[in-house]
């Protein structure tokens, strides 16, 4: 009988605990994104010159590319306050909510076609959905930074692609939301 009745409370101990425990998180992540929007970076060799910035348009988020003659090495993307000039640490004006600086260890060649002043703006982004602004930095000794303005804070990855031939493409991705419609997060 004692162990009849040791096993019962034992059953209802763990009935109850599950009962205070809380029900999964109802979050679904948008598109399947984990991304987050902490800092992203790589350390390595620098590349030798940033050749062009481009960006699209895609289902779940928009993207950022910078085109780079070597393989690239060393690059930072992360949120910021404030985007500043590279060399004199003025600040850039970078439309939108929140604000990417996208850094790579790469210089460049002021005679690109795609080359502007400082806070010159390199991509059209009126018909995206996240982007609302793409500046030049500036480029000081081996290092070019994009100031990437976006709607809000939003989760992104980054990473190197290799090639075309010899080169490489740092890939900004920033998703169009935190979660699927209808969840939370």
């Amino acid at each position: 009988m004692r162990k009849w009745i040791v096993s019962l409370l034992t059953l209802a101990l763990v009935a109850g605990l599950h009962l205070l425990s809380a029900p999964a998180a109802s979050a679904s992540p948008y598109c399947g994104q984990v991304w987050g929007s902490l800092a992203k970076s790589a350390s390595g060799p620098s590349a030798d010159n940033v050749v062009g910035v481009r960006a699209g348009r895609h289902a779940c988020y928009d993207r950022l590319v910078l085109d780079l003659d070597s393989p690239l090495g060393g690059w930072s993307v992360r949120y910021v306050s404030a985007v500043v000039q590279d060399g004199s640490g003025l600040p850039v004006a970078v439309r939108g909510g929140a604000r990417l600086e996208v850094v790579a260890h790469a210089g460049v060649i002021p005679t690109d076609a795609w080359f502007v002043d400082d806070g010159g703006r390199l991509i059209t982004t009126s018909s995206y959905r996240t982007f609302r602004d793409v500046v030049w930095a500036g480029s000081f000794e081996g290092v070019t930074t994009i100031g990437l303005g976006v709607r809000a804070r939003l989760p992104f990855r980054a990473f190197v692609l290799a090639g075309p031939g010899g080169g490489s493409r740092l890939v900004v991705d920033v998703g169009h939301q935190w979660c699927t419609t209808g969840t939370t997060c």
